[in-house]
This record gives C-alpha cells, structure tokens and sequence, in this order.
C-alpha cells in the first residue's frame, strides 16, 4: 500500500501555526513511506475563500520547505461530483430530501435543547409520504444508522465509540445544490486515495459522521489520526496574546524555515529527550506512535533558543544571502557593495550572536557600511573620553609593522601596544571596534580587521571618529 497524506485548509486567511503543524506532520509521514503528500484546498465558502488566502497558504508552505505531490486540488471544482455521490445514495435509498424550512429547524433546535438531546432533526421527512411543498428547494440528508455504534480506530486517540442515537441525519447537499464540509471531505478523500487522514482533534467529532458516510458509500475508511491542539505556554487556548499566529509572521521576524519545523515537530511529537532534530532526522525517525495526547504548548522563547542553534549551524553563505537584503534595506545608498564578500568572511563571528536573522542583520551592518560612518552617542561618548584618541593613533601606526595580516598578529600588536602603555587591551579595543563597526558591540575587532584587509582597515581607522570632535 502506498501511503497517501493530505493537507486541506480552507482559504480564508493565513496558514495558522496550528494547520502548519497538521501540515508538517502530514508531510513527515508520507516522507517516511516513501508515499504521497497532497494538498487540497477546501474553497467551497465562496464568501469567505480569497485568491490571496491561497497564495499565502502556498507561500507559508514553500517557506517551510513542505512540497506537496502533484497540483493542489480546489474542492470547489469537484462540486459536480459531490452531487453524484449524493445522487448515488438517494438512488440507493440511503439519503432522501428534506424540506424542512428555516422556522421548522430552528423549532427542533429549541426542543431538543429543552429535552437535553444533542439530535435536533426529528427526521420527519426520512421516510414521509406527504407530498412535498413546492416553495421549498429541498436539501438532501443521509439516512444515518438508528441503532447500535459507529467506533474509530484512532492512530493517537486510541478506541473511541459513540452511541449512533447520537448521530444525526446530516445534510449532505443544501438547497442551492453545494455540498456540505462533511461530504465533500469523505468524497475528496477517497477520491484522491488518502490512506491516513492526520488532523487535529477538534475534527474527532466529525470523524463519525464521516465514518458513517464512507460505511453507506461501502468505502474503505482511511486511518485517523486526531493530534491534540496547540496552547498557549499558559496551557490556554492559543491566541495572539501568546505570540504570532500566522507562520508568514514568524519568516518576517527572522525565523529559519528549519528552526520552525523541528520546533513544530516537538510540539506533541517526540522522539526520546532529542531537542535538535534536523529534517533529515525527522523523516527518517516520524511515526504517529510518537504523538501525544496531550494539548502541546507553544513557547515562542523555546522556538527563538531553537532558531539560534539553527543559525549557528547554517552555511554562512546562506544566511549572508538572507540577510543581505535586509541590510541593503537598512543602508540603502550609503551601502558598500564591495562589502558583499566580507559579509560572507566575517560570518562566523556574527551568526554565533545572533538569536534571529533580524538580529544578524543588524549587527553585519558595518561590513557593509560605506565611509564616513554616522555614529551613536554611546560610540562618541566612548572614542572621546580619556586618550582614547590618542591610543587609536598610536595603533594605526604600529599596523606599519605587521606584515603578515592575520587575526593573530593583529591581536599582538594590540596587546603589545597596551603593555608599552602600561594599559589593558580593552582600552586600545574599544576605540578600535568605534573605528571599524561605529558600535561599542561587535565580533572580535581583530577579526573584523583581518576579513576587511589592510586597506579597509586603515581607512576606518584614519578617517573615523579619531577625528571628530565631540
């Protein structure tokens, strides 16, 4: 059997932390099989689906690197044959039409509230002779079982059961000729071959009323698999006060698309006590035996600690190719474009402090900046206090000597201009990190010299603020 997964979100706003979870372990288990991830997108609300929202679920999924099999499916293009199943079971007898009106429901609905029942249709017209009113554009519902139970065998949840009694006779297709969410998801399932339908467990009720379609259409029920929702670090309901919840948010505050799955992994999955699990990992080791039953909690401190290791691992040139167009949006003109390569150079001493690759952004400014630099009280306050100056001059020159332009000898001029003034080296290194970033806070200055080279460096260092006045 070739193992078929599905992601089916409705478009009617951006790809929620919670469906890009269902989607990545949808996407995980039909890696592991060597089987299918397809992706369908439930646009049957006319009035509430968007040509937008489309687009950003499939840009939220590319970001995260979730490539689904095959073209994506509108449902709304499959209506047609929602109305053939539909037909179908009237044909066979197991559905008929119903013309109840509005006034009618809503008159059930408040008896059955009244008697503490959760079945409000009383199904009088199941089995009706009376002759149909001719004002009303009847609905087709299924002749649901009356007795005994429906039962799901749930890959997570385990044996659940439910009392048929407490099944409805559903409506399949309205009045005006659309299929209803329940029918149009058992059709497009099987249809599409499905296999294993994870979602998450707020569907678990819907599950039997599913079942119960598949059961008359004799089709094979495909495997579900229910994942507890996703709560707040609090254990409530997710919600904004927690954090962002669209996943686009978190690509726009700098979060890397690998960071996001493995920490979208571990909310409800697990694998022993291993935190770091790189994609690869992940399809090799995913199993739906590993998802709890627990709500997971969302903890936007623990995916940030997350994505910082993920930096620390990333190929420099990758992350010097994210961050260049931020940068080149910060500087605009006053950018150095011959600083390209020393962005590239100087990242290992920058990415092991940034947390995000906003944070890198702003702090690889400098290797791009172009001269004069404009510079921040703190820098100004710090270059004219005391002989800063002064000792930044004597530095300069004794650069002269030092032929070999290595971080090392660097350092040693440095510390050997520090013992001939009888001071310590961070008196000579802060004026110097001034020079050459326009911060008080940078990577090693001696390694921030040796990746812009002699010539560069000299420049800062002549033209900087050991020339300007305070």
């Amino acid at each position: 059997m070739t193992v078929v997964t599905r992601f089916a979100p409705s478009p009617t706003g951006y790809l929620h932390i919670g469906g890009a979870r269902t989607a990545l372990f949808n996407w995980l288990f039909a890696r592991h099989h060597g089987g299918k991830f397809l992706l369908r997108i439930e646009d049957t609300d006319r009035e509430r689906s968007t040509d937008d929202a489309v687009q950003k679920i499939y840009d939220g999924l590319n970001w995260l690197g979730l490539d689904w099999d095959g073209e994506a499916v509108s449902q709304f293009s499959r209506v047609a044959r929602h109305a053939e199943v539909a037909k179908q079971l009237l044909d066979e007898g197991k559905a008929y039409y119903c013309y109840c009106t509005p006034e009618e429901l809503t008159e059930m609905r408040e008896k059955a509230r009244a008697e503490g029942r959760t079945v409000a249709y009383d199904r009088r017209w199941r089995d009706s002779d009376a002759t149909p009113p001719s004002d009303v554009k009847p609905v087709i519902r299924l002749k649901a079982p009356l007795e005994g139970e429906t039962v799901i065998c749930d890959a997570v949840q385990g044996e659940v059961t439910v009392s048929n009694d407490k099944i409805d006779d559903m409506v399949l297709m309205r009045g005006d000729g659309t299929p209803t969410y329940m029918l149009a998801v058992v059709v497009d399932d099987h249809d599409m071959g499905v296999t294993h339908a994870i979602r998450g467990d707020d569907h678990l009720t819907n599950a039997f009323r599913q079942k119960v379609i598949y059961d008359a259409m004799g089709w094979e029920t495909p495997q579900f698999a229910h994942i507890p929702l996703i709560h707040g670090s609090d254990g409530k309901k997710l919600s904004k006060r927690h954090g962002a919840l669209a996943a686009d948010s978190y690509r726009e505050d700098g979060f890397l698309p690998e960071a996001m799955r493995n920490y979208l992994l571990r909310l409800g999955w697990g694998h022993g006590d291993d935190e770091f699990i790189p994609t690869e990992k992940a399809i090799e080791w995913f199993n739906l035996e590993g998802i709890g039953r627990s709500p997971a909690r969302f903890d936007t401190a623990k995916l940030t600690a997350l994505n910082f290791e993920y930096i620390r691992q990333a190929d420099n040139q990758r992350l010097a190719d994210l961050v260049l167009p931020l940068i080149e949006n910060e500087l605009g003109e006053s950018m150095n474009k011959d600083g390209v390569d020393w962005l590239v150079a100087g990242m290992p001493g920058l990415k092991d402090r940034a947390k995000t690759l906003l944070e890198l952004a702003a702090s690889a400014g400098f290797y791009l900046r172009a001269l004069p630099f404009t510079y921040d009280d703190k820098a100004l306050k710090l270059i004219n206090k005391g002989d800063a100056k002064e000792l930044l001059s004597k530095f300069v020159a004794s650069l002269e000597t030092v032929s070999d332009w290595t971080q090392e000898n660097l350092e040693n001029a440095a510390k050997q201009l520090a013992e001939s003034e009888e001071v310590g080296l961070g008196k000579i290194a802060q004026p110097i990190r001034v020079a050459l970033t326009g911060s008080t806070v940078s990577p090693s200055v001696f390694e921030v010299m040796a990746v812009i080279g002699r010539e560069e460096t000299t420049k800062r260092l002549s033209t900087g603020p050991a020339n300007q006045g305070e």
